[in-house]
């Protein structure tokens, strides 16, 4: 199971940290990933890690104002979001699955989601 948290309402230009925890699987040995969903789009894929933490992966929209982090003591993965813009407004959901991959049909387990929303 998978349970995100953290989002919230933030400002143009303002940060958010998101956490993923990770209870009843051996998540420690699984790659991570963050997607987002905005109404009336499809889900997309921002950010993935590696099981092991040494690998990560952006997409071109977050590079250099997002950073994806986990901690396998504690089960968890993050997501450090900087500089958010109005475009970042979505529901941000975190995957688990085998490989650290920008492929949704490459996570087999995934949280329920939080809602971030950026005012301009």
């Amino acid at each position: 199971q998978l349970v995100e948290s953290g989002g919230g309402l933030v400002q143009n230009g303002g940060s958010l940290r998101l956490s993923c925890a990770a209870s009843g699987g051996t998540f420690g040995s699984y790659a991570m990933g963050w997607f987002r969903q905005a109404p009336g789009k499809e889900r997309e894929f921002v950010a993935a890690v590696s099981w092991r933490g040494s690998s990560t992966y952006y997409a071109e929209t977050v590079k250099g104002r997002f950073t994806i982090s986990r901690d396998n003591a504690k089960i968890a993965v993050y997501l450090q979001m900087n500089a958010l813009k109005p475009e970042d407004t979505a529901v941000y959901y975190c995957a688990g699955g085998r490989t650290a991959s920008f492929r949704r049909y490459d996570y087999d387990h995934w949280g329920q989601g939080t809602q971030v929303t950026v005012s301009s």
